[in-house]
């Protein structure tokens, strides 16, 4: 895993890093996956939960249901789709909505 901070020190992009030592892409990628694999088993080994929040942020509580939806717009015609949105209805209106 030392391969991934040389190449990091080095300045390069990971291209020319594996051309300039001789290492397959496959080989850098292959140690690459390994050292982000070994550092989610340790934060998975933590006790206390960590804060991933940047500061200044507003972190919501996982009490608060947040309501996903997406809005879709065509020819001035504005839908709003969320999980409870029947999927044939939404069809047959993408359907006349194309024909606008």
């Amino acid at each position: 895993m030392k391969v991934i901070q040389e190449r990091q020190n080095s300045g390069q992009n990971i291209k020319e890093f594996c051309e300039s030592t001789g290492i397959s892409r496959h080989a850098y990628y292959y140690w690459q996956r390994k050292l982000r694999q070994a550092a989610c088993a340790e934060l998975s080994k933590l006790e206390k939960p960590v804060n991933y929040v940047p500061e200044g942020w507003i972190q919501i509580a996982q009490s608060q249901k947040i309501k996903s939806t997406l809005d879709i717009e065509v020819g001035g015609c504005r839908v709003t789709v969320d999980e409870s949105t029947d999927p044939e209805l939404l069809k047959k209106v993408c359907r006349v909505l194309r024909v606008l």
